[in-house]
């Protein structure tokens, strides 16, 4: 296991290290985003008798969670790439196992450390309760596990930067935005609220608001199951691309 906590320690001592720009930065990104659209919206929207600012709080932390767990293995790999050092790590002993547990716990690392931020920052604006901790705690490494995986299968596919902010712009931040942080699904049209549930990022943010209300759109036992189905599959593609050292080893 040496390896791999090497790895490991490595990948959280690269963003610690700029904590400004990789964990501050996002946290104050949501608190805009909170008093923005919490301010010009606060009594005008009301989400199933919750205020809408209370709403939107656990959306944001896990899109915070769910951004920077991507963004934080994404960055790595393409940046080793570019400048020439991931050769020093596929020269190690490492196996797949241990490369995918390295980039993905880190990745976990930062999303949760972000939106451990984004909460402490934004939960004294509005009456939180926990009526489901557990559902919580859940999602939340859940989603950031996923967009951890997803994050590390960009970084090994994508060769330069504007490969990857094509796929963080034209997929991760649609599939966010459009997964109901900012809404109740039930506010739009039928064909919408169906369309929704082809969001696998829907499922995350909709099981982690019911850990704070009790009340979601799908039962959390259907998002956990989905999310968890969702977590698998990204986990065997992102494995299987580092066995056979896809775009890795050239």
């Amino acid at each position: 296991m040496t390896g791999f906590q090497t790895l490991f320690y490595k990948e959280v001592l690269r963003f610690w290290k700029v904590a400004t720009q990789t964990v501050t930065a996002p946290i104050v990104t949501a608190m805009l985003y909170l008093l923005i659209f919490g301010h010009v919206l606060e009594g005008h929207v009301q989400v199933s008798g919750v205020k809408y600012t209370a709403f939107l709080i656990p959306g944001l932390v896990m899109m915070s969670i769910l951004q920077n767990a991507f963004a934080n293995a994404s960055s790595s790999l393409i940046q080793s790439k570019i400048t020439g050092n991931l050769v020093f790590v596929m020269l190690t002993p490492l196996s797949h196992w241990d490369l995918f547990g390295g980039y993905v716990l880190a990745a976990i690392v930062r999303g949760l450390a972000v939106g451990m931020g984004v909460f402490v920052v934004t939960a004294w604006m509005a009456n939180l309760s926990f009526a489901a901790p557990w559902w919580i705690a859940i999602f939340a490494l859940l989603g950031a596990a996923i967009l951890g995986t997803m994050g590390l299968i960009a970084g090994i596919w994508a060769e330069k930067f504007d490969q990857l902010a094509a796929f963080q712009n034209f997929f991760i931040m649609p599939a966010t935005f459009l997964s109901g942080v900012f809404y109740s699904i039930h506010s739009l049209p039928p064909f919408w609220q169906n369309l929704s549930h082809f969001n696998p990022f829907f499922y995350m943010i909709d099981g982690f608001r019911y850990g704070f209300f009790a009340q979601s759109d799908v039962s959390p036992w259907m998002s956990a199951t989905i999310a968890s189905t969702f977590f698998i599959f990204l986990a065997t593609v992102a494995v299987q691309m580092l066995k056979r050292g896809y775009k890795l080893r050239h």
